[in-house]
Order: structure tokens, then C-alpha cells, then sequence
């Protein structure tokens, strides 16, 4: 039996709520059951008294507002507990049709894909200014080359993933999880695809492009974090590269004047290139350590993946596994009432 479990990470939202609850599938071609699971995130409105009054399978919630990455994370786990063979995000906004989530699992079903994102029509939204359109469109270029994907809507949080990839994945940040795990699915050579979707219009601005400057730095600073940490030996090898070639054009550049004689008037060159050269070496020597440490964090990947297939088997079974202890103080669930 195919279970498939649509995810919605929630703060502050009863008032659209109702709405996005109403447009979901209970039934999807090639999927025997579809339940509705809700993460309030630390919610100081009635987010998750709306959420069960309107028919919700399940809710998480967190004591806190923790943000957007952890609720997802939260969600992840929460459906992998239920045992869920397919989860789809989507946002408690509205913003995605829910009529598009078959076409976002198909490729799931037909093995053709461990992980599906929903990619907008970016350029015809009307209500995206025209710097908006430019920054997604430039932000997913670079997540494209950073990622080694061909996701052309990195920002989109409407996704499907399989059992298998909800497994693998490990959500580091707190602000969003969009190109986190993107980065994160190329590097570990998980199929990725896009299917175009389409938008409802909006209910409220929104939370995360709130601020363009805010949005741009937080994302960038995402996405080289996440790229270190999935390539470490050519993020630190490459600037290494660059100090070492700079400081070898300044010796040869001083070697140049020493040999005309007029080295006496240049040896801040040699100080400079000493200097970068001591930056380039230090450089390659922590791409090594880094390297080796990436190698460790490989095996521990597949430790926490044989963990986490345990525990979705043994909840298969009906015996929830317990919450790991530092989730306690982040997360709590409470059952649906029939």
C-alpha cells in the first residue's frame, strides 16, 4: 500500500489555513491513502485548533516559533514516523494549486525521480516586481552550478519526495530549507526533476522576501555553507589556488625588477606575495582536514539513514520509535481525534 502524506508547515496562519485545507486531494492515481499532517510552528493565533476542525490526519507541534527550516524538518520526521512512502510540502498560504500534486508525484511513482519541485512560471507572476523575478531567476542559476541540478525554481516549496530521500535528507539551517536541500540532494546524486506547476493569487505578502537585501544575504549565505559543506575540498582549494597564484605573480613580478636592477624599490612585492602564499598554503592544508572530515560526516549520513529506516520500519509495525532527546525540547505531536 502507497501512503502519501501532504505536509504543512504553519505559523500564525488561521486565517488561510481553512482555505489551503480545502483544496486538498484525499485521493492521488497510484496512491492507496493520503493524509494531511500539520506542523504548528510555535503559532500565537488558533493554527492548530483550525487545523483540526478542518479535517487534519495529524499535528505537530513545536513549543516555539523555531522558523521555517525546522518546521519542515519537523514534518519530515513526523511523516516518516507515520510511515509515509511519499511526502509532498506545500505552503499554508495557498500560494500552490493543490490540483498540481499529482503531477508532482508522478514521478515518484514512476521511479523516475527521488526528489520533485514545483517550478512557477516566474516571469508571468504578476505580483512578483520585476527585481523579484531577476533575483529568483538569478538565485536559481547559481543553485543550478552550485547544486549540479536542473531545478529552475530553487526557491519553490512545493515539492514531492520519497521515503528514501526524506530519509537522506538533513536540514542544517534555521531560515529556510528550499536550497538547503537542493545543494544537499545533487551532491548526494539523488534524482532530481521539476514539473511545472501553477499559483493561486496571494493572501499576504510574503514572510521570507520581505526584505529583498535581508533575503538575498541569508540565501547566499545558505547556499556557501551548504556547498562547503558538501564540497569542502574545492571551496577552500580554489581560493587556496587563487593566493598561491597571486603570490607567485608577485615574485615573478619582483624577480622581473630584480634582474632590470630595480628590485631595491619593489620588495613590498615580495612581502604582499609572501603573504599570499602563506594564505594559499593555509588554505589548501584546511581543504585536506576538511576533506577528511567530510568523509566522516559521509559515514555518519549512512549511519543516521539506517537509523532513521529502523525507525520507519518500526513504526510500520505500530510502535511509534521514540523522539531523540534533543527533539523534545523542539517538537511535540498530540493524535487527531476521530
Amino acid at each position: 500500500m502507497t501512503k502519501l502524506i501532504i505536509q504543512i508547515p504553519c505559523y500564525n496562519e488561521a486565517e488561510s489555513l481553512p482555505l489551503t485545507l480545502s483544496q486538498l486531494p484525499r485521493e492521488v492515481p497510484g496512491v492507496d491513502l493520503v493524509e494531511w499532517l500539520v506542523i504548528d510552528d510555535g503559532s500565537e493565533d488558533d493554527t492548530a485548533q483550525v487545523a483540526l476542525a478542518h479535517g487534519v490526519d495529524h499535528l505537530a507541534r513545536h513549543k516555539g516559533h523555531l522558523g521555517l527550516a525546522r518546521a519542515f524538518e519537523t514534518g519530515l520526521d513526523k511523516a516518516l514516523q507515520l510511515g509515509a512512502d511519499i511526502i509532498v510540502n506545500t505552503d499554508a498560504d495557498n500560494q500552490y494549486r493543490a490540483e498540481d500534486i499529482p503531477a508532482l508525484v508522478a514521478p515518484i511513482l514512476s521511479g523516475e525521480a527521488d526528489l520533485v519541485v514545483g517550478e512557477r512560471p516566474i516571469s508571468e507572476i504578476e505580483h512578483f516586481s520585476w527585481s523579484k523575478k531577476r533575483l529568483q531567476q538569478l538565485g536559481s542559476w547559481v543553485v543550478r552550478r552550485m547544486s549540479r541540478t536542473s531545478v529552475r525554481d530553487a526557491p519553490s516549496g512545493f515539492r514531492a519526495m520519497s521515503r528514501e530521500a526524506a530519509n537522506r535528507l538533513n536540514v542544517l539551517g534555521f531560515y529556510t530549507y528550499t536550497l538547503e536541500t537542493l545543494i544537499q540532494a545533487g551532491h548526494s546524486y539523488m534524482a532530481v526533476k521539476s514539473v511545472p506547476i501553477r499559483i493561486n493569487k496571494p493572501l499576504r505578502p510574503s514572510r521570507l522576501f520581505s526584505n529583498p537585501v535581508s533575503y538575498v544575504w541569508k540565501s547566499l549565505v545558505t547556499m556557501i555553507r551548504i556547498y562547503i559543506t558538501y564540497s569542502p575540498f574545492r571551496g577552500f582549494a580554489l581560493p587556496g589556488l587563487v593566493f598561491l597564484s597571486l603570490g607567485g605573480l608577485l615574485f615573478l613580478r619582483y624577480a622581473y625588477f630584480l634582474v632590470q636592477g630595480a628590485g631595491k624599490g619593489h620588495v613590498q612585492s615580495v612581502i604582499v606575495g609572501a603573504l599570499f602564499l602563506g594564505a594559499g598554503g593555509a588554505l589548501f592544508v584546511v581543504s585536506l582536514i576538511v576533506d577528511l572530515i567530510s568523509a566522516n560526516r559521509k559515514l555518519l549520513e549512512k549511519l543516521n539513514l539506517r537509523i532513521t529506516s529502523l525507525e520507519t520500519e518500526i513504526a510500520s509495525l505500530g510502535k511509534a520509535p521514540p523522539i531523540p532527546p534533543d527533539k523534545h525540547a523542539a517538537a511535540g505531536s498530540e493524535p487527531v481525534p476521530k
